[in-house]
């Protein structure tokens, strides 16, 4: 290979994308290493669903939404739970310069990019109830129009003009195995050349190693991504003191090149891995009925209306309503020594409130069809993807009575058979609390406050009702299983995205963004993700990455 890079980038994904975009705007060569083909390109950001978190953005102010740095600073400091000297040490710093990017230029600098947000902000992870603990206190989920294609397509089109313009050069099918250290430097990557693939997006690709190679540059960025679908990886690092057992099945939200290898290699380099054991996993996960990668997922991004019941059959107590505190259900779900839980529910409430995950599953947003979103989205009847698992999922029970519900749900459990009188008798006590406006259900509360705003009473959350009402069904029972998704730890950073030793001095030409990094100083999310910051994070600290070795580089 001719081309002599100033930089090289490892990994093609969302991170990797943005730190390019920003060397070669600076007029930097830069060699992007990748281990999957070309129709990888843009990682697994390309199957999310697009979701930006933004702080007092216009989207808000005309949702009558009032949100402040200050205000949102507390909400991710009482998520994060930072609670470690030194490990923490950066993460703290990167939490503080991230929630102000979201509040001053992050929306502008994705605007002049050419990417737009839908009119609703969604409310996601809406917290464990308390004013300095886990949650936003606001809706600030902002759903990019065209989700997680349209997020790349912002940065890859001006990388790819790079390309054309010769200062970017792909090197697909190139598995780094070790970082060329000289003079205590990071120069470049050795690693493996893979045989040729030519298989679509997300599919499993052959390891099978036709060649060898080494590249070197001024300096190289790690942006390879975690370790979602490395479940081995994922059990020896299961928190068990703080979620629980570790599940004994797991499905995969994220494509199987999402294995985690260059923490491994980016370690033994010399570069500091710290805060391993956090991590941001789902329980609503369903087993896709057309998957494209092995044991494919799709998570539930649920209103808050369904009734959860865990494994045993019994309601999971507050705060642990659907979409309101993700480790604090895991927690409670895997407490019952059991892997699974259920939601119940009936058409009402799956016509309104169940949006699914990823971009492929949402084609009327990712397509930007305006009319087909406003079909869709009005909760007369449920989107089409939701009602093909509805109809062909594994996971999903339909049935016009309790007794025959929970039937179907005793034919697929993976452990206790339900008692249809006690599900009856959850169920029926709920709905006695909807005969007026006043109720001691804390769930039914927190509808009543999700519909206080627009967003959430317009299109996202049903109205209150029973959930044994003939006039709503038929009645619905979903089998939620754990989902593995994000790695909240990885490569210690500074605020420049460079990689950190072990006793916190710069490693020389070594930077890292993305995933790979926690998101930026080896953990920004701490213990707790507030969503719409997965994508932002690689945004943030790939832009921090190639501003910085555009600046410095001789």
């Amino acid at each position: 290979m001719t081309f002599e890079a100033d930089v090289i980038v490892v990994g093609a994904g969302l991170a990797g994308l943005v730190a390019t975009y920003e060397l070669s705007k600076a007029g930097r060569r830069v060699l992007v290493v990748e281990q999957e083909n070309r129709a990888n390109l843009g990682g697994q950001a390309f199957w999310s669903l697009g979701g930006l978190f933004l702080v007092d953005s216009p989207e808000q102010r005309r949702n009558g939404i009032k949100d402040s740095y200050e205000l949102a600073l507390q909400d991710w400091l009482g998520s994060a739970g930072f609670d470690r000297d030194d490990e923490d040490h950066w993460a703290r710093q990167w939490a503080q310069a991230y929630v102000r990017f979201a509040h001053t230029e992050k929306r502008q600098y994705l605007h002049d990019l050419g990417l737009r947000f839908t009119p609703v902000v969604g409310w996601a992870e809406r917290g464990g109830g308390l004013a300095d603990g886990h949650g936003n206190s606001v809706p600030r989920f902002h759903l990019t129009w065209g989700t997680g294609p349209e997020v790349l397509r912002v940065f890859a089109e001006p990388v790819l003009d790079a390309e054309r313009r010769g200062l970017v050069q792909f090197a697909f099918r190139h598995q780094v195995d070790e970082l060329v250290v000289e003079n205590g430097a990071a120069v470049g990557v050795r690693g493996s050349v893979l045989e040729p693939s030519d298989l679509e997006r997300g599919k499993a690709s052959s390891r099978v190693v036709v060649d060898s190679f080494e590249l070197r540059a001024k300096a190289v960025i790690v942006t390879s991504g975690g370790i979602g679908h490395n479940h081995d990886l994922i059990r020896a690092n299961w928190p068990v003191d703080r979620l629980g057992p570790c599940p004994e099945t797991m499905i995969s939200g994220v494509p199987a090149h999402v294995d985690g290898r260059m923490l491994a290699v980016s370690e033994k380099a010399g570069a500091n891995l710290v805060n391993r054991d956090r991590m941001w996993h789902y329980t609503e996960g369903l087993h896709n009925w057309d998957p494209i990668w092995p044991d494919h997922a799709i998570r539930i991004i649920p209103g808050p209306s369904s009734m959860w019941f865990d494994a045993n059959g019994k309601r999971l107590p507050a705060p642990n309503f659907p979409g309101f505190d993700t480790n604090q259900s895991m927690k409670a779900i895997l407490s019952t020594g059991h892997d699974y839980s259920w939601f119940v529910l009936n058409q009402t409430i799956i016509n309104r409130e169940f949006m699914l995950s990823g971009s492929e599953q949402n084609p009327d947003i990712t397509a930007k069809d305006l009319r087909r979103t406003l079909t869709n989205r009005g909760g007369k009847e449920a989107p089409g993807p939701v009602d093909a698992f509805k109809k062909h999922g594994v996971d999903f029970v339909v049935a016009s009575n309790v007794g025959e519900l929970v039937a179907g749900m005793n034919k697929i459990a993976r452990g206790p058979q339900l008692d249809a009188a006690e599900i009856e008798r959850q169920i029926t006590a709920r709905d006695r609390e909807t005969g007026n406006r006043f109720s001691k259900d804390l769930q039914l509360m927190a509808i009543g406050n999700a519909r206080r705003g627009l967003g959430d009473r317009l299109v996202r959350v049903a109205k209150p009702h029973r959930i044994l009402d003939p006039a709503h069904g038929p009645l619905i029972a979903v089998r939620l299983n754990v989902l593995t998704r994000k790695t909240l730890g990885g490569i210690q950073t500074n605020l420049d995205s460079q990689a950190l030793h072990t006793d916190g001095t710069p490693f020389a030409g070594l930077y890292a963004a993305g995933e790979v990094a926690g998101f930026g100083g080896g953990g920004v999310h701490g213990y707790n993700a507030l969503e719409g910051t997965f994508l932002g994070g690689c945004i943030f600290s790939g832009r921090a990455a190639g501003r910085a070795l555009a600046r410095t580089l001789a």
